[in-house]
């Protein structure tokens, strides 16, 4: 059993876009990150992925839409779709990921983290 605080866990790290693993159940990682900007457009090609905002708006942007999601939100993005969050301000997202997921996809940048702290 494991039990945490999600206000707690996010005072521990202060950079951008760099997810770090809180849990794990089911084969899938339970992420927490800070988004600031604009990440880089990527997919996952066998995972889908969830974000639930946890502090702030973010945006998803797909090469013809963008959705808007505000504390509390969520989406789930199926894989092979392409996309790319956007944080104008400071934000904080829970992901819900297959072990296997690396965070840019195939498209390896400086964004990409192939090693993730847990905390």
């Amino acid at each position: 059993m494991q039990k945490g605080n999600l206000k707690q866990k996010l005072e521990l790290f202060s950079d951008h876009w760099n997810p770090r693993i809180i849990g794990e159940l089911n084969s899938q990682h339970v992420k927490l990150a800070k988004m600031k900007g604009t990440f880089t457009w990527h997919q996952h090609e066998e995972e889908d992925e969830m974000f639930l905002v946890v502090k702030g708006q973010i945006k998803i942007e797909f090469r013809d839409k963008t959705e808007d999601l505000n504390e509390g939100d969520y989406i789930i993005i199926p894989r092979k779709t392409e996309h790319r969050p956007v944080a104008e301000k400071e934000a904080a997202v829970m992901l819900f990921e297959p072990i296997s997921t690396v965070n840019t996809g195939k498209n390896r940048d400086g964004f990409t983290k192939d090693r993730l702290e847990r905390l």
